[in-house]
């Protein structure tokens, strides 16, 4: 039982502070980018660039905040699941799978906190070399999250390693 809560513990403190960071940059962006020129880092290739995103990733599903609140809180179950299920921090196998958790809480936090506070999520990072969509530090946690948990599936655990996150009890018994 020590291990679940020190995992999360940790979950909810790591969890906290990045959203904290999140919210900062943001902050910073509403009150030194909103309503400016673009402000340029690399002529050409990245400028910080304001933006109010009303949509998901790249501007999809504009106005679908109550479907946004619903996949929040899936994340957030899931994570808490997650972290119940997983042996404490001396086992590091494991700990990809908590950073991920970690860091994809954060990023649907820090973005959902946005939509409640605000109705849209502000963005502000633009790689203008290839015109891709406008994003912020809570999209950053969650598509590193994700490409990192990919490879972990597809690379280093292997299917008995998850076998931890099983739902006992609803397994389907076998006839003779």
């Amino acid at each position: 039982m020590g291990n679940k809560i020190s995992n999360l513990a940790v979950w909810a403190v790591s969890s906290t502070l990045l959203v904290f960071a999140d919210q900062y940059t943001k902050e910073l962006a509403v009150a030194r980018l909103r309503g400016q020129e673009p402000f340029v880092i690399w002529d050409g290739v990245f400028e910080l660039l304001y933006s109010e995103n009303r949509g998901a990733a790249f501007g999809m599903l504009q106005g679908r905040q109550g479907f946004f609140f619903l996949i929040a809180a899936v994340v957030l179950a899931a994570a808490v699941y997650v972290m119940w299920k997983m042996p404490g921090w001396s086992n590091a196998r494991y700990h990809g799978l908590k950073i991920c958790a970690i860091l994809i809480t954060a990023g649907a936090a820090g973005n959902m906190i946005d939509r409640i506070r605000q109705g849209y999520v502000v963005d502000f990072l633009y790689f203008k070399l290839i015109d891709f969509p406008i994003f912020n530090v809570a999209d950053i946690y969650v598509t590193t999250a994700t490409a990192v948990l990919f490879l972990l599936f597809c690379f280093f655990y292997r299917e008995e390693d998850l076998e931890i996150f099983r739902f006992r009890g609803h397994e389907k018994e076998e006839s003779c």
